[in-house]
């Protein structure tokens, strides 16, 4: 990863974080790391533990930000949940996977924010 992508991907995080405190979300924890990979962000909503992704880009070459969120990277993702749920014994809570997904302009203004709740890909 490029250093301008991790600029603009640690830029998206802030202000997906900033988006969803605006929006009643209380933020958890940020940057869960495991072998199976990253929870960028999980918060909590009405009842709801929430594992968010967030995607940010500042231009279209390699299309929309949420364009990027493929079967690969979701399955990454839910054995990521998996580990989070397992280590803090969370599995009684209901739970969704969200996606944020935020275009910048060049001065690193936001372009574009779209908030994709309870994302599951079809088959």
């Amino acid at each position: 990863m490029s250093n301008l992508s991790q600029t603009f991907g640690k830029l998206g995080e802030k202000e997906a974080a900033r988006y969803l405190k605006k929006n009643k979300y209380k933020i958890i924890t940020t940057n869960f790391r495991t072998r199976a990979g990253e929870i960028d962000i999980i918060g909590q909503k009405d009842g709801q533990l929430i594992f968010f992704e967030v995607k940010a880009r500042n231009n279209d070459l390699k299309g929309k930000p949420y364009e990027s969120i493929t079967y690969w990277k979701l399955n990454h993702l839910k054995k990521a949940i998996y580990f989070y749920l397992l280590k803090n014994n969370l599995f009684d809570w209901k739970m969704r996977i969200d996606v944020v997904s935020i275009e910048f302009n060049a001065d690193k203004s936001i372009k574009k924010l779209l908030h994709f709740e309870n994302v599951e890909l079809q088959a």
